[in-house]
């Protein structure tokens, strides 16, 4: 098999950002909706600043077009605009994040952002064949309190979520931190991710398996720094969401070229790829696929592998993934 078009493969996104798939022209959008000022001349203004040293200088950037989502109807337009472009690139099951706390902040209840995100979801689902739903994530460059608070407030909604996961700033703010908040939240029933090595050491990867009990690593492209690590996450077959466009945009590697995902791959982690922020990092999940194959050694073929890796990753049920595994075999069966 020489050649795969990664497009119609279908396929699972797992680490999407749903605030980091604002477009310039939607935050323009909004802010005309909402009666924002922005300190932009224009779109064109705007995407030319999506462009980042760090994860510091992106979320700088990333809280600020934020301020544009007020109502459940901007939750609901977000979502349904990015899950337009999502199953036109073969995304079939997506487990979308969100920060409340980034909303909840400027005085957003916590109601109105689930049930806009809720919204987007039902009207993209009318139109094509999907499933999935949300992952509450806590800022963990945020008071420990604060996100305690904000599980404390969502209780009554646990049936609309899937899990939680921790994201932001990495650096200086290591998963042990939040063990008391993940262990609240397992109680409550909720599956468990969390960003770690991606700015962080393998020993952030480490504590999120050990003491916040995840069942995914978000990112992990620092684990190949420990070895008796990597022997874990194949054995243990964890799953790592990778996100490539978006290691290459803040500074994680200097190009594609130069990474680790070709050697996850062959050190048999149960690998996948995603899209993280796509707005802001240069491009979609097929546009991620199409970018390890060109430029970091991965091979076209084993872009079915990464493939079934998201849908095996997925908290899909398992009828779900079947369907979905059979779909997946039936499209390379016919492919050329």
């Amino acid at each position: 098999m020489s050649s795969i078009d990664p497009i119609p493969l279908p396929k699972a996104e797992l680490h999407l950002h749903i605030e980091g798939t604002l477009e310039p022209e939607m935050v323009f959008d909004l802010a005309e909706r909402n009666g924002i000022a922005l300190p932009y001349s224009g779109v064109a203004d705007l995407r030319a600043r999506y462009r980042f040293d760090d994860l510091q200088s992106f979320l700088d950037l990333y809280y600020a077009c934020m301020d544009v989502l007020r109502t459940r109807a901007d939750f609901a337009d977000l979502t349904e605009a990015y899950l337009r472009k999502a199953t036109a690139q073969g995304v079939r099951h997506v487990e979308m994040f969100f920060d409340p706390q980034a909303h909840t902040s400027r005085g957003v209840p916590i109601d109105d952002v689930i049930d806009g995100l809720l919204e987007g979801f039902r009207r993209a689902q009318h139109d094509h064949d999907l499933t999935g739903g949300l992952i509450l994530c806590f800022l963990r460059d945020s008071p420990v309190e604060d996100a305690l608070a904000t599980l404390h407030s969502v209780k009554h909604r646990r049936a609309d979520l899937i899990g939680v996961g921790l994201d932001s700033a990495e650096a200086g703010y290591p998963p042990e931190l939040f063990t008391e908040v993940y262990a609240q939240a397992r109680s409550l029933g909720l599956r468990r991710v969390a960003h770690a090595g991606e700015e962080g050491p393998a020993a952030y990867i480490t504590q999120a398996l050990d003491l916040l009990q995840v069942e995914r690593i978000d990112h992990g492209i620092r684990c190949l720094e420990d070895t008796e690590l990597v022997e874990r996450l194949r054995v243990s077959r964890i799953p790592l969401t990778v996100c490539p466009l978006s290691n290459l945009r803040l500074g994680g590697v200097p190009t594609l070229a130069d990474h680790p995902i070709r050697r996850m791959i062959d050190e048999g982690l149960l690998v996948t790829v995603h899209s993280d922020d796509p707005a802001y990092f240069g491009g979609y999940i097929a546009d991620n696929y199409t970018a390890v194959v060109a430029e970091s050694g991965v091979r076209s073929d084993q872009l079915v592998q990464l493939a079934r890796n998201s849908i095996l990753a997925s908290f899909a049920s398992d009828k779900r993934k079947a369907d979905l595994l059979n779909e997946l075999e039936r499209r390379v069966s016919a492919s050329p």
